[in-house]
């Protein structure tokens, strides 16, 4: 009886590309997780240090607060993942008025990044990637530019009021 050896020839191949499916499709989604991950953390720290700004440039707390959400949202929006939405919260050293001469704003800025390529069969929670951002501006550090010819008028006038120089 003469037993007939198969031919193994070839099955090398096909068990490493099985190998590699199998291996690779994981690797690229934990890549592409942290990629996005990444992405919305340089957007959430970008709209705190945003909303921070434009809380301070404000004339007072209401206006710096919708200032604040806007601008937050606005940079989330353009620099973001799609769907990102801000949770904006403010404290400030100097309670209940904010724009004060040694006030400290710090502004939180709170989103989150679904993760790609996961079922929707799980919740959001399950799906997504909690991100928040921390900024502290002192106010005064931050002022707003006036029109360059009031300065200059300005200027003259008290040039005039203290006996200064003529041209």
């Amino acid at each position: 009886m003469t037993r007939r050896r198969r031919d193994e020839r070839g099955t090398a191949i096909v068990e490493f590309s099985w190998m590699a499916i199998l291996l690779m499709v994981p690797l690229v989604w934990v890549i592409l997780s942290v990629f996005e991950v990444q992405r919305g953390a340089f957007a959430v720290h970008a709209a705190a240090r945003a909303a921070g700004r434009a809380f301070v440039l404000a004339p007072d707390d209401a206006v710096g607060i919708a200032r604040a959400q806007a601008a937050a949202a606005q940079t989330l929006a353009s620099q973001g993942s799609p769907g990102m939405t801000a949770h904006v919260e403010h404290h400030c050293t100097t309670r209940p008025n904010c724009h004060l001469g040694t006030s400290v704003v710090t502004v939180t800025v709170t989103s989150s990044v679904e993760l790609p390529l996961l079922p929707r069969i799980l919740d959001l929670k399950h799906r997504s990637f909690q991100l928040s951002a921390r900024h502290s501006v002192p106010f005064g550090q931050y002022v707003e530019a006036g029109d360059p010819s009031e300065d200059e008028e300005q200027g003259q006038e008290n040039d005039k009021e203290s006996g200064g120089p003529e041209r």
